[in-house]
């Protein structure tokens, strides 16, 4: 993988941390004004497989569908059910169960469970200053959470379980993206797993589903802004994994929290305090250092082009 693609890659991470910060920050808005939040999360997903299933035919993409092999189809099957569906019901119900900033510090640790699996199933190396970078940045939403004791509940399980299926997905896809185009892939996450949301919305909250469609002016204004993010997101998100290791994407994206926080400083306390500086300094940090490796590695890759030319 190039040192080029890599950047490419933080790029387009860091593009996506701030759509998961604007998200973040929205879908507090959104799931108090539409309820319960599996039905609301499903109509979501729905929405947004629709919006990349139209892509795909605008694109003339979907004709890519016939070259794919049985092993690739297995895989999108896989995506769509550990990263799609799954994993949103734990999380949701989960998150419904525990303070919001116990699911936070949970879900955070995302990059820590990718990069237990990336080591051994992916080959990917990290190098001292990489780990320095993941450990700022950790750090930064380490002070704004604070220590949580986890108390093992039945929520927090949930959560847990839900961010190593996530973990698990970014494995998956990192497997595929090589050879399968990132909207194919995002397809099969958004519909295969809106698909399975539905049927379990249709189970246990059957009257909310049927409701689903007659919503309010306002309902349905954060319901498109919604929508807009989270297309957004799996769009930059796929193809940054396509573009990056793992590791280092999952370790990106965790900066979306200092944009929560923005936002939040912004329109909800309007105060900046000095925790918030610290955070700050320390996530940029952190991503400053991801894109200094990338950079150092750039000149010895060309260096060894020249070589093999000559």
């Amino acid at each position: 993988m190039s040192s080029s693609n890599i950047t490419k890659g933080i790029y387009l991470a860091i593009l996506t941390a701030f759509i998961s910060g604007f998200s973040n920050f929205v879908n507090k808005i959104a799931v108090a004004s539409i309820k319960p939040p599996l039905v609301f999360t499903a109509e979501k997903n729905a929405f947004v497989g629709l919006l990349i299933i139209g892509v795909l035919i605008a694109t003339w993409k979907w004709k890519k569908l016939k070259e794919l092999k049985r092993r690739e189809i297995m895989y999108l099957f896989l995506i769509g059910v550990i990263g799609g569906s799954l994993p949103f019901y734990l999380f949701f119900t989960g998150l419904s169960q525990i303070p919001a900033i116990t699911g936070a510090i949970i879900h955070k640790s995302l990059f820590i469970w990718v990069a237990i699996l990336a080591i051994p199933f992916l080959k990917e190396k990290i190098s001292k200053l990489q780990i320095l970078a993941v450990l700022l940045i950790f750090a930064a939403n380490f002070i704004i959470g604070g220590l949580v004791p986890f108390k093992f509940s039945q929520g927090e399980m949930f959560v847990l379980a839900a961010t190593l299926l996530w973990s698990v997905e970014n494995i998956l896809a990192k497997k595929i993206l090589p050879g399968v185009d990132p909207d194919i892939v995002v397809a099969a996450r958004m519909g295969i797993g809106s698909l399975i949301l539905l049927g379990a919305s249709a189970i246990i909250a059957p009257q909310a589903l049927s409701k689903g469609l007659l919503m309010t002016q306002t309902q349905w204004f954060w319901m498109g802004i919604t929508v807009v993010l989270l297309f957004g997101y799996v769009m930059t998100w796929y193809r940054a994994l396509k573009f990056a290791p793992a590791t280092i994407v999952a370790s990106v994206l965790v900066s979306a929290t200092l944009i929560t926080n923005i936002l939040s400083a912004i329109f909800i306390t309007h105060a900046w305090t000095g925790i918030m500086g610290i955070q700050s300094i320390l996530t940029l940090l952190g991503v400053g250092i991801f894109f200094l490796v990338a950079k150092r590695q750039q000149p010895a890759q060309k260096i060894a082009k020249v070589v093999v030319k000559k």
